[in-house]
């Protein structure tokens, strides 16, 4: 059986380059320039005391050279080699007292922005993408910000300062020591960026797939344990979830030995390094060229250079590693939700209810043929009306469009006079109070859930609003009342309690249209009376848009509109479609000898 998950070709077919990335991480710097500029000009200032290191190693023992008998120019020198460092502490440690908060807000900034840009994708999107895997993105890039903003303003801007000054310096007092440390600074650095970027980037691409990959896997199990209990099927989905591990695992296993491959590589070269630096001083001081100063300074150097060099190799590695977590959150920020305000988009005004569909087209993306052509239809204010209809015939598309959960090709729907795809798409929804057929409740209290609708409301009136919908008293019965956290998805709650906890969050939001769809469909009888009745009292001067397949349930109903592959075949009351002998009639004969 194939396995339906997002594949790692995939993902790498819609990777950004590493500049757009780093172009990314970077306009988060530049929000707060004073905290980025003082960390900046504190770090350079801290790299001058660390370029000075070894020139006061060498002066330390050029003094202690001269003898015992010049002790005030060795403990003079000796004060200036331990100050050197004490400032080079202190300044640097100064410096990260800036970075902390500039990277503290940026790293909150950088996830609440791309949770806001994904929330205001389009509902397909969400439905062709693993929620678990986009929390493992969204969560990594933040982390991967913090590691590459590091890598780039502490440590590999510094490194890169220090490796070239002393060169710079060398080249300056011996010219072929410096060009040759020069030459091997160069080389070191040029072959990490290069290797870790044609090596070990595209393993490490595919490792970073596999990872959210598993994310969204494990997520959509655990989300569905009941069902796997219900099945029995716990080994089936540990082999599952095994197969993808374990294919993680191989190409991770890829990444980290190519990036053994390339520490050994650059472990040799800090070994031609040393040996040239410190052979070509000894040369150097066999001549009389130069002195055991300077033999300390050459020594010094390499032990700066070389951990320098390591971090330098640690830094770019991690850095890719890091750029490629960061990459998927960098990309939201450039792709379009797929349904957008228009620019100045008033919020919706209205209370009447009224629906219009004036002759609107609508294709869903996978679908070759338009579900909607030049439909149109009216619903006045206050009206009840059913929909009814064999799966797929367009009756829950009817109701994502008055939502506008999607863009029509063609037409207009109009609600209350204003066009839906000119206000505010929030101001738009709080005015449609939806109760699905199952209802997905927050792992939260039942007072949050209830008070969704209205985050304002007061005890009273939450707690009103679940008398009304026939929930005060399960409620009530329950040890912690309406402090009761219900669970993931609301599992602690039965079917008929997740309902009218759905029913009491539209009471509280008194949305002028009501949408209930298949809300009693899986209920029991004695549920299903309480749950009716909480329905009545709901639809009470609100225009009501039913959706169910026990059609026994619309006899109450002002219109019947049957749909058929978009299209309304027929419209009218209970009685009156039954006696028409018509689509209806055969689905109501159909439907209710089935029961």
């Amino acid at each position: 059986m194939t396995e339906h998950y997002e594949d790692a070709e995939d993902e790498q077919k819609r990777v950004l380059s590493n500049g757009k990335v780093l172009a990314f991480i970077a306009s988060f710097w530049l929000r707060r320039p004073w905290l980025l500029t003082a960390c900046i000009v504190l770090t350079l200032v801290s790299v001058g005391f660390d370029l000075a290191l070894p020139w006061a190693a060498g002066k330390l023992v050029d003094a202690v050279a001269a003898g015992p008998a010049r002790q005030d120019l060795a403990w003079s020198a000796w004060a200036l080699f331990v100050g050197v460092y004490l400032a080079f502490a202190i300044i640097r440690n100064t410096s990260f007292r800036f970075w902390n908060p500039l990277a503290a807000a940026n790293m909150k900034e950088m996830t609440d922005e791309g949770f806001k840009r994904v929330q205001s994708f389009s509902s397909d999107w969400h439905a062709d993408t693993f929620a678990g895997s986009t929390v493992r993105r969204l969560s990594r890039a933040m982390w991967g910000y913090d590691t590459v903003s590091d890598a780039l303003i502490l440590w590999l801007g510094p490194a890169v300062l220090v490796l070239f000054g002393l060169s710079g310096v060398m080249i300056f007092r011996w010219p072929a020591v410096g060009l040759f440390s020069m030459a091997i600074v160069i080389l070191y650095v040029a072959s990490n960026i290069i290797l870790t970027a044609k090596y070990v980037r595209p393993a490490n691409l595919k490792s970073v797939a596999l990872d959210s990959r598993i994310g969204g896997a494990l997520a959509d199990s655990l989300s569905s344990n009941p069902t796997v209990k219900a099945f029995g099927a716990e080994h089936r989905e540990e082999t599952r979830i095994g197969g993808i591990t374990s294919l993680w695992g191989k190409l991770t296993l890829i990444t980290w030995n190519r990036f053994l491959n390339v520490w050994l590589w650059h472990n040799l070269l800090l070994v031609v390094l040393q040996a040239g630096l410190t052979g070509l001083l000894l040369r150097l001081w066999a001549r009389g060229e130069a002195t055991a100063g300077d033999v300390a300074f050459a020594i010094t150097s390499f032990m700066l250079m070389s951990g320098y060099l390591r971090n330098i190799g640690e830094n770019i590695r991690m850095l890719q590693k890091r750029l490629d977590d960061v990459e998927d959150v960098a990309r939201y920020a450039q792709t379009e939700a797929q349904v957008m305000d228009r620019p100045g988009a008033p919020a919706f005004a209205g209370e009447l209810g009224e629906i219009v569909f004036d002759r609107a087209t609508f294709r869903y993306k996978s679908a070759d043929e338009p579900l909607y052509r030049d439909f149109s239809l009216r619903i006045a204010p206050g009206e009840r009306v059913a929909l009814v209809g064999p799966t797929g015939s367009g009756k829950s598309t009817f109701v994502k469009l008055i939502q506008r959960l999607y863009d029509l090709q063609d037409g207009s729907i109009l609600i209350d006079g204003q066009d839906v795809a000119g206000v505010n798409q929030g101001a738009l929804r709080r005015a449609i109070a939806v109760v699905p057929q199952d209802p997905a409740l927050f792992h939260r209290t039942i007072a949050e859930n209830i008070s969704y609708a209205r985050p304002d409301a007061s005890e009273e009136e939450i707690a009103l609003a679940a008398r009304r919908a026939r929930a005060h008293d399960f409620i009530a019965r329950l040890p912690l009342g309406y402090d009761t956290l219900v669970g993931e998805r609301g599992v602690k709650l039965s079917g008929g309690e997740r309902q009218r906890v759905a029913i009491a969050r539209a009471f509280l939001a008194d949305a002028p249209i009501l949408v209930l769809d298949e809300a009693t469909s899986s209920l029991d009888v004695e549920t299903e009376r309480q749950v009716q009745a909480a329905m009545e009292e709901l639809m009470v001067g609100r225009t009501t848009i039913v959706i169910a397949h026990r059609l026994s349930t619309m006899r109450g109903a002002d219109r019947i509109l049957v749909f058929d592959q978009g299209r309304v075949v027929e419209e009218g009351r209970h009685r009156e479609l039954i006696d028409k002998g018509g689509a209806y009639a055969r689905l109501h004969a159909v439907t209710e000898g089935s029961l």
